[in-house]
């Protein structure tokens, strides 16, 4: 993963992102808990809506904005996030449930009350409108209470998986030669970035009748192939000079570099999520 920089003031970066739809407002980049690796992880939240940062980049690029070149060639992008996914820590820790005890119902303010990060605060309005996907709802006096369900949380997840699922045929014709099984794997992957692996991935692995195993390991490859990728290669020394014979042809010229192969990446790994601590 690439690490988000504090100060993007210096170097100058390329971000892709919404324009707010008035004019007069601005988004807020607002510092939360990672749903996964529980990090400080900055995103983006305009218009009611959470984003987060994703980034790409080519071995080699520039980006020339106006009569300025910024040397770093990388892409960040913004992209919608369900909610739900970054709520999911903090709604499990916040039932204080204990063995058999299911928990204790709270109220959304003392919910979203995160000591060192004050961001959650701004995700008041969005929670209530889809926490109720995920929790139990008592209402006493006016006032609702809520706490995570378990039950209510798999069939969320279910349901999100089947989506992607759906979607993967229309990317192309490689998921569309799949089977069933591999979709859900696929499926699953990407949804893993975003839950712990207990209980969340478990829980839906055995729904699915999906071999957890089989999907850590895949997960790990892909990361470690991504991580390859993107390496910086050093220069050989036979490289070094134009005239070595590993860089010319037969004919005496220059020997033509190698096209890369397209359309041969996965989808998952042409974006990252951007946190400030990389991993």
């Amino acid at each position: 993963m690439a690490s988000w920089c504090g100060d993007l003031a210096a170097p100058p970066r390329l971000l892709v992102a919404p324009r707010p739809s008035d004019g007069n407002c601005q988004g807020n980049v607002l510092s939360l808990r990672h749903p996964r690796s529980d990090e400080e992880t900055g995103y983006l939240f305009i218009d009611g809506q959470l984003h987060e940062f994703n980034w790409f980049k080519e071995r080699f690029g520039s980006w020339f904005l106006g009569d300025y070149v910024c040397e770093d060639g990388s892409l960040y992008y913004c992209t919608v996030v369900d909610p739900i996914f970054i709520l999911l820590p903090i709604l499990k820790a916040a039932r204080m449930s204990n063995g058999k005890d299911p928990g204790k119902f709270r109220q959304l303010d003392e919910i979203l009350y995160v000591e060192g990060y004050p961001g959650y605060q701004h995700l008041m309005g969005i929670a209530g409108n889809h926490i109720d996907l995920v929790c139990e709802v008592k209402e006493v006096a006016n006032v609702k209470f809520f706490r995570l369900d378990d039950s209510k949380v798999l069939s969320w997840l279910c349901c999100k998986v089947h989506n992607l699922k759906e979607v993967f045929p229309k990317l192309g014709k490689n998921y569309a030669a799949q089977g069933e099984k591999e979709l859900l794997k696929d499926a699953v992957q990407i949804i893993r970035e975003y839950l712990n692996d207990e209980p969340w991935l478990t829980l839906l692995c055995k729904k699915l009748q999906l071999d957890i195993k089989e999907i850590i390991e895949a997960n790990k490859t892909s990361e470690a192939s991504f991580c390859a990728e993107n390496s910086p290669v050093p220069l050989r020394p036979a490289e070094e000079k134009l005239g070595s014979s590993s860089t010319r042809s037969s004919k005496g010229r220059p020997a033509k570099k190698q096209k890369a192969e397209v359309e041969s990446k996965n989808i998952k790994d042409m974006f990252r999520r951007v946190t400030r601590k990389g991993t």
